[in-house]
């Protein structure tokens, strides 16, 4: 039995889908960071692979494009921290509310029964006057519980979700900026077939490249939610 999984026998009932549902979570936000670092990889193995090839258009297109999938995979990994620090975040806060909330609901159950267990087999006890006091004060402290794990409960899901659509949008007009401008890089590489004998035209869109590359930076940095 591993330790993970002992912690997630030994959650409290209430807590219990809520600890499951975060632990995916976590696999979710691992996936995303591991995609960043991938596609990174992906980014520099482009462009190692464009300078080999010893066509200097080849070249000069294929490190451009690396230059965009390396930021997209930094994308990637930004979204991944706001997973993690927004929305992973706010479900922990209702399920440690929810641990908070259960101890009372458990006493609160075990004084009912107790109760119950003595009307039937001691009706005259005094111990009972005690325990329905302790009942009363139970269920009182059990009514601001429950209210606060209901506030929480609102005020968190409502929080998580936000911060999580918020990164997707983020990511996904930044994935989109890149992307309009991948295009126009590719539109400087002449895919025009030739025959044996054929002599391409020299490259000549270096300086375009390079201001396309300055453009997706522009527009990144004045990306606005």
């Amino acid at each position: 039995l591993s330790l993970t999984s002992l912690r997630s026998s030994t959650q409290p009932d209430l807590s219990r889908r809520l600890y499951r549902l975060i632990k995916t979570f976590n696999n979710v936000i691992s996936a995303h960071s591991s995609a960043g670092r991938e596609r990174s990889s992906v980014a520099a193995q482009l462009s190692e692979w464009g300078e080999q090839t010893g066509d200097e258009a080849v070249s000069d297109v294929s490190d451009k494009i690396g230059v965009l999938l390396a930021e997209t995979g930094e994308l990637e990994a930004a979204y991944a921290r706001q997973l993690d620090e927004g929305a992973r975040a706010a479900l922990k806060a209702i399920r440690n509310t929810e641990r908070s909330v259960q101890p009372t609901r458990d006493g609160k159950r075990r004084l009912v029964e107790e109760i119950g267990r003595l009307k039937v087999k001691e009706p005259q006890s005094a111990r009972l006057v005690t325990l329905e006091q302790e009942l009363v004060r139970a269920e009182a402290e059990g009514l601001v519980a429950e209210a606060q794990l209901g506030n929480v409960t609102r005020q968190k899901l409502k929080e998580a979700y936000t911060a999580e659509f918020l990164a997707t949008i983020e990511r996904a007009e930044k994935q989109i900026i890149l992307s309009r401008h991948g295009l126009r890089l590719l539109q400087l590489l002449d895919d025009t077939p030739t025959v044996p004998g054929d002599v391409r035209p020299a490259y000549a869109h270096a300086s375009q490249a390079r201001q396309i590359l300055n453009d997706a930076e522009d527009d990144l940095r004045d990306w606005r939610p």
